[in-house]
């Protein structure tokens, strides 16, 4: 019997309990952590994180947060002033170009005619303002016949159909050129008489009253130009610059229109 416990008790002894082997902790996924801590907090058992704000005062190392970058509302402001500034150039620019190519058509008015006023010398141009009435439509004699100069005081007209020689007579009869058309039947011949020198004030009075008509038509090209920059907001500094440049424009086209007219008169009184 003692032999028995001797030798349970020594096979007991004989061999160390072995160790249940302890597996490694899985991580909790980031959600049910989170889910944990909040617990612990609750209990008092975990310290506090940080707020979101505290991390948002602090920087790298402790410091002070970098200045946030502009926002985009801040962003798409600044664009849209730039695109703003830039449209404004355009404005003026534009308003700059066709105010200098309606004044330009003026002048071309104003030369046109004083092109058409009768001087001692043979001139086609004195023939462009009238029009005959070719099967019911006003026509430029230029586009129905052929005009030449055979000499210094001479207008030949040679029609291109025959048929329309009587209606370009009857035209030149009708306008206030003050020439009386010779038709032979193939060809009408103009011979420009000389003037006297009442005929030749009158016709000095008459470049003037143009003259004056084409610098009214630049200045009112002018007006029209301001009042288009009236409805876009252009600064103090920048409408006064964009004034001076159109007034510049304008005092160019009116100094033309009075060398014209200075030179048509003088054309006009020369013998």
């Amino acid at each position: 019997m003692l032999r028995a416990r001797a030798f349970c008790g020594a096979r007991s002894g004989s061999r160390p309990a072995l160790a249940v082997p302890r597996t490694a902790a899985r991580p909790l996924p980031a959600r049910e952590q989170q889910q944990q801590q909040q617990q612990q907090q609750a209990r008092g058992l975990a310290p506090a994180r940080p707020s979101v704000a505290a991390h948002a005062k602090k920087g790298k190392g402790g410091g002070e947060a970098k200045k946030e970058a502009p926002s985009k509302k801040e962003a798409a402001s600044s664009s849209s002033s730039s695109s703003g500034d830039e449209d404004l150039a355009a404005v003026a620019k534009q308003v700059e170009g066709d105010a200098e190519e309606r004044m330009q058509k003026a002048i071309n008015a104003v030369v046109e005619n004083f092109n058409t006023m009768r001087t001692g010398r043979a001139n086609p141009a004195i023939l462009d303002k009238i029009l005959v009435d070719y099967y019911g439509t006003p026509t430029p004699i230029k586009t129905l016949a052929s005009v030449t100069v055979p000499d210094a005081s001479t207008l030949m007209i040679a029609p291109f159909d025959r048929s329309g020689l009587r209606d370009i007579e009857k035209a030149i009869l009708e306008s206030d050129i003050g020439i009386n058309p010779n038709n032979d039947g193939e060809k009408i011949r103009l011979v420009i008489p000389p003037m006297t020198q009442d005929r030749r004030k009158e016709l000095t009075k008459k470049a003037s009253k143009m003259g004056e008509d084409g610098k009214v038509a630049v200045r009112n090209v002018r007006k029209d130009a301001l009042k288009r920059l009236d409805k876009h907001d252009f600064s103090k500094d920048a409408r006064k610059a964009l004034e001076d440049s159109i007034q510049k424009i304008t005092d160019k086209y009116v100094g033309r229109v009075d060398e014209l007219a200075k030179a048509k008169s003088e054309e006009l009184m020369k013998v």
